[in-house]
């Protein structure tokens, strides 16, 4: 799908408030509500619109420990990769996995309430993952930026 100046004004706008009325967001991109609908309702069939959803305070939550575990895995066991994507997948303190190019094969992004949670972590679930050779964790202090928003009009101005 090839979306226009329009497209990303709404996506923008939902990214910002996703409850924001038919009619404000008509307003806002200077178009009609039912054009506006028709193109909400073709970029969530196109996958350009994932889902809906509402964002939370994980210090509110009482997860107020983030983690950035770095995973290396055993070069000569490439085949662990499903099984390690598999469980981690099935973690729920696992916020988001990455694979990376380079010397670390993984990147995860880790919430749980206290330092003795990741540790327990750590320590039962994650390093006995086959496959695992080295796990290198850092504990976030400050988050200095921290969006889900991504700027889809920043490329049409």
């Amino acid at each position: 799908m090839s979306l226009d100046e329009t497209d990303a004004k709404i996506l923008d706008r939902l990214q910002d408030d996703a409850r924001i009325s038919l009619s404000d967001l008509a307003d806002e991109v200077a178009s009609s509500r039912s054009a506006v609908w028709r193109r909400i309702q073709k970029m969530e069939a196109d996958g350009v619109i994932k889902k809906q959803t509402i964002l939370l305070d994980a210090n509110k939550v009482g997860l107020g420990v983030m983690v950035f575990a770095q995973v290396k895995m055993q070069a000569q066991n490439r085949d662990s990769l499903p099984e390690f994507i598999e469980k981690v997948s099935s973690f729920p303190e696992v916020m988001e996995c990455h694979t990376l190019m380079g010397d670390i094969d993984f990147i995860l992004k880790v919430l749980v309430k206290d330092v003795q949670a990741y540790e327990d972590f750590f320590w039962k679930r994650l390093s006995h993952i086959d496959g695992v050779r080295e796990i290198s964790s850092s504990i976030a202090l400050t988050a200095v930026k921290n969006t889900t928003s991504i700027p889809v009009s920043h490329h049409f101005g």
